[in-house]
């Protein structure tokens, strides 16, 4: 997928403020025919964080008493989540009177400065994110309102949806493409006067589809929250057309029928989705929620989903990403994170790759997509996948991944023992010559998860690159740490003399760690990076670390319940709700 030139650009940004500027002419809405549900789910704790002044966006606390469109956004990507109106959820999930007040300040104070098509906000990725809040929000909004209000409301919803009419198909590749075109479709069902933008909203819903979901139901980001959000749209959408005696395109229907199999085999077994390339465990309850609400009951049967391996086996599930990274304007948030997995107990997320931080700034955002953040090794201290310099995308800085594993192989079987996954990537190959290896079995009942990484020379010509690369570091090996990162409500201790590790979950259960091969082992901080947190949280990681001296290198691990953990444990203990 193409990059964007630094001219077209420049062209997209003037005609985003030229369509914004004849926006302003339209007709306006004189109110709703219908109002879809607030599907959005938000963040109480983030929605009092709100109500308290502490402005949270994009790893940047402000704390105003004021509007929020009076602080100077201190990056592009703060200004982006602000204008995006996703903090409505989080106002609508407190949902007290004080609430909604403060919600109605924000929104119509941003429609006195910026409502009539001047200013920051008017781009199709961020219209289409605020028309859908919005609409779903309206009667959240407008409670208590009087006519005159009401007004301003319908002609800036208005002038929203001529906007993405004319500039929605500019949006960016995936979610926000979809949120523009779903947001179009959502102020043509639901307006009054709006009636002609459903059926182009319709079928540029339906043409995207099949341009951007693929034969196995995913999506080219190959992030599993996105694909939840993606599937989400789809599925509302689909409700608002069955609501108006409407049918979705056949495009529309059969990729939700694909989507659906991919979702559920991402999902862990305590509801949440994998980590993986800028997704986190999605918000409680969306996935099957999203999954019910689309009356599609398909399973996926073998074989990756979206390029992800699912392990599951009693109560324990592992996902572990088997395939390349994504490349070009897809990878914009994309991790080096191949062969890295998750493991889940129950409600419990035992083995966690640490998240994406966009939401805590630019260094945590660069830090949470290198390997050393996933469980997964990382040879020489470097990743398997390089970022690109800075590149500007419409009023964004972004990085893009290069120069990663070209090459994935991956087979899975059942042996009679378990579940088994291999698989091997050609990363490290260009600089080291060694192929990274991994292998590992769930056992039957789900109590026993045993693995094996290898650095192999597969090649005459990789060998030679080996002996370069250890020549030039002083002929003392090419050194490796293979990172298990754990969530923090877990506790993690040594034992036998560092040959043992003891992690003990909240639930009760004790799952112990060893290794054996020419390594050592240690407890190292990590943090996990959670959407919905106001800063990183604290936590531990095990650490295996050796150096590879010669062409073949192993190291065999296992993760296994304590013999004296019960099949199946009560799991009674409530959650930290607590963000900070």
């Amino acid at each position: 997928m193409a990059r964007m030139s630094r001219p077209a650009a420049a062209y997209g940004r003037f005609r985003n403020r030229l369509s914004a500027r004849l926006s302003a002419r339209t007709k306006p809405a004189t109110g709703f025919l219908s109002h879809p549900e607030p599907h959005t789910i938000g963040y109480v704790a983030r929605g009092r964080q709100l109500l308290a002044g502490n402005l949270m966006f994009a790893g940047h606390l402000i704390e105003t008493p004021g509007m929020p469109w009076d602080v100077t956004p201190p990056s592009p990507a703060y200004a982006a989540d602000l204008h995006a109106f996703t903090w409505l959820d989080d106002l609508a999930a407190v949902g007290d009177a004080t609430a909604r007040v403060q919600a109605q300040k924000w929104t119509w104070d941003w429609i006195r400065r910026y409502g009539r098509g001047k200013g920051p906000g008017w781009t199709p990725d961020l219209t289409g994110r605020r028309t859908i809040r919005w609409v779903q929000h309206a009667i959240f909004l407008l409670r208590g309102q009087d006519r005159a209000r009401a007004d301003l409301f319908y002609a800036a919803l208005s002038r929203q949806a001529e906007f993405l009419s004319r500039r929605g198909r500019a949006a960016g590749p995936g979610l926000p493409r979809f949120e523009a075109m779903t947001g179009l479709l959502y102020a043509g069902l639901s307006l009054e006067g709006m009636q002609h933008h459903i059926a182009p909203a319709r079928e540029a819903l339906g043409a995207e589809c099949a341009r951007m979901i693929d034969e196995g139901g995913g999506i080219p980001t190959r992030n599993p929250e996105d694909l939840l959000e993606v599937f989400t749209l789809l599925t509302w959408a689909q409700e608002a057309l069955d609501a108006a005696d409407m049918t979705p395109t056949d495009a529309h229907s059969a990729a939700l029928a694909r989507m659906a199999p991919t979702l559920r085999a991402l999902r862990h077994a305590d509801g949440s989705l994998g980590r993986f390339h800028g997704g986190g465990r999605g918000v409680d309850g969306r996935l099957d929620e999203a999954l019910a609400s689309s009356g599609v009951r398909r399973r996926r049967k073998e074989g990756l989903a979206m390029g992800f391996a699912r392990l599951s086996a009693g109560r324990t599930s592992v996902l572990i990403d088997a395939a390349p990274p994504p490349a070009g304007r897809a990878s914009a948030n994309a991790h080096a994170s191949t062969l890295a997995m998750e493991l889940t107990s129950g409600r419990r997320p035992v083995l966690v790759n640490c998240g994406a931080g966009h939401a805590f700034g630019p260094d945590w955002r660069r830090a949470g997509r290198a390997t050393p953040s996933h469980s997964v090794l990382c040879l020489d201290g470097g990743s398997s996948s390089r970022l690109s310099d800075p590149e500007t995308f419409g009023d964004e800085m972004r990085e893009y991944l290069r120069d990663g594993p070209r090459s994935v192989q991956v087979e899975q079987t059942r042996p009679a023992e378990g579940y088994r996954f291999e698989g091997a990537h050609d990363g490290y190959v260009p600089a080291t010559g060694l192929t990274h290896a991994r292998s590992v079995l769930l056992s039957l009942d789900g109590r026993t998860l045993e693995g094996e990484d290898f650095l192999v020379t597969l090649e005459p010509e990789h060998k030679k690159r080996f002996d370069r690369a250890v020549d030039e570091g002083g002929l003392s090996g090419l050194s490796f740490d293979i990172h298990f990162h754990l969530h923090p409500d877990l506790e993690v201790s040594l034992d036998l003399g560092g040959r043992v590790a003891s992690v003990t979950l909240r639930s009760g259960e004790v799952w112990v760690f060893r290794f054996e091969g020419d390594v050592s082992m240690r407890i190292e901080p990590s943090v996990l990076l959670e959407k919905g947190r106001i800063r990183p949280r604290a936590t531990k990681q095990i650490v295996l670390s050796g150096r590879a001296m010669g062409y073949s290198t192993r190291v065999r691990w296992s993760l296994a319940k304590a013999h004296d953990t019960a099949l199946a444990v009560r799991d009674l203990v409530m959650d930290e709700v607590d963000p900070f």
